[in-house]
């Protein structure tokens, strides 16, 4: 098999350069732009929700000829804090417990909250659980690598049951890695990349565009 190579570099025109810069300020501003209008949404959406629950007299458009945003946000917040208060003393936990129970019981709605009870407690743990390494893995099949996430080890009865030490790991998709499938791999077939799960991710995320100087100018 022959190897790769390098297309010849074509002579850079004026036209060629002005869609680079094009392309270029599009890449830094549109991430920037599309994070502060989901967050500008956000905010709306909260001060939206509470506005017809607090009386005129606490919203600073009283005494203020214009809107401030973001009353909503921090009334998400103090209300969220005392949720949070509440269910750390017994009696908040039995009535937490028992509202759990009810939900689950509740058909297609209990495996949707199951579901989301898992991915929120995973997003907020305080032991910094999370991706560990990146590494290749044989996938689809022999001969084609892909790359994956390591999570942990696997659960011991996994190990039982194959009878040797398995890795779990996140299989991500291409372009978008928050979708994916949980393999369990040999120990002893993982490649383990030099590269952080920050450019493991952009790697995948680019479908494999973004190179080695991008990485490390981030």
């Amino acid at each position: 098999m022959s190897e790769l190579t390098e297309p010849p570099k074509k002579r850079r025109t004026l036209l060629g350069a002005l869609r680079t810069y094009f392309l270029t300020g599009l890449v830094v501003t549109a991430p920037i732009w599309i994070t502060f209008y989901l967050a500008l949404w956000f905010v709306e959406f909260l001060d939206n929700y509470f506005r017809p629950w607090i009386p005129p007299l606490y919203w600073p458009t009283t005494y203020l000829p214009l809107d401030i945003p973001g009353v909503g946000v921090v009334l998400a917040l103090v209300l969220l804090t005392l949720i949070g208060g509440l269910t750390a003393n017994f009696f908040g936990r039995a009535l937490l417990a028992l509202a759990d129970r009810l939900i689950r019981q509740i058909p297609m709605a209990g495996t949707v909250y199951t579901a989301l009870r898992q991915i929120f407690q995973t997003a907020v743990r305080e032991d910094g659980a999370s991706f560990s390494q990146v590494a290749l893995i044989e996938y689809p099949r022999k001969g084609l690598n892909a790359i994956a996430f390591v999570t942990k080890a696997a659960d011991r009865r996994v190990n039982e049951a194959t009878g040797k030490p398995m890795i779990g790991v996140f299989l991500p998709t291409t372009p978008n890695p928050t979708s994916g499938f949980l393999l369990f791999v040999p120990e002893d077939e993982l490649t383990i990349l030099d590269m952080t799960v920050e450019e493991g991710a952009r790697l995948v995320i680019s479908a494999g565009l973004a190179d080695e100087e991008s990485n490390s100018d981030t």
